[in-house]
């Protein structure tokens, strides 16, 4: 499994590679966008890992992330930042990002959260779900309604997927909050997302129980 790595603090980097290789994964890295972008032509990774800051600007990271999804790459992207605000959450979430790691952080934590995207990925290859007018694709990341495609950022999408995995498992909202929103210190970034999917789809979609949600039926 192949993990790129793209920081510009070598005091950073060097620890983070040499601890993935040390758990046996494949990890390369990089410390500017031009780098990156000759590793990714190299071969692609199946987890993108990148600071938020770089040499190249304020929010190099986020761009980045943006223009993968753009290119059609569906593997995991983890942010490393010390910004943590709501806002900067939900604009990483919703240009591509997976996950979202707040600077310092211990090597432990960063693994788990790799294999995490490692093995979700693995799990979703040639999937579908059907509910109703609802259709969604695990391996090709889209969602149909009523045979029209839909757009959703990947954080909405990421949400979807979870629901749809297990249609007939109710989540409680410190689980979502846990596996699609790692990290966050409230209840609100779920709210806004399961607003959105409402709005975009249907409000039976996301079906709220006790303590938390489900995917609906129509």
């Amino acid at each position: 499994m192949k993990v790129l790595v793209l920081e510009d603090e070598p005091g950073l980097l060097e620890p983070i590679l040499a601890y993935l290789r040390r758990e046996r994964l494949e990890a390369v890295g990089a410390r500017s966008l031009a780098e990156a972008y000759r590793l990714l032509e190299e071969g692609e990774p199946e987890v993108v890992v990148v600071d938020v800051r770089l040499p190249e600007g304020e929010d190099a990271g986020f761009r980045f992330a943006e223009g993968l999804r753009g290119a059609g790459y569906r593997g995991g992207i983890l942010f490393l930042t010390a910004r943590d605000a709501l806002e900067d959450r939900i604009h990483g979430l919703d240009l591509g990002g997976d996950d979202y790691l707040v600077k310092p952080f211990h090597l432990e934590e960063l693994l788990a959260r790799v294999r995490a995207l490692l093995r979700r990925g693995a799990s979703f290859r040639g999937r579908v779900l059907e509910q109703g007018p609802l259709r969604v694709d695990f391996a090709g990341r889209r969602v149909l309604w009523e045979g029209k495609e839909v757009a959703l950022s990947p954080k909405e999408f990421a949400l979807l997927e979870l629901l749809a995995l297990h249609p007939e498992k109710a989540f409680p909202r410190e689980e979502l909050l846990e596996r699609v929103f790692p990290g966050a210190e409230s209840e609100a970034i779920l709210r806004v997302y399961v607003q959105r999917l409402r709005q975009k789809l249907a409000p039976w979609v996301v079906e709220r129980v006790p303590g938390g949600y489900r995917l609906g039926a129509p």
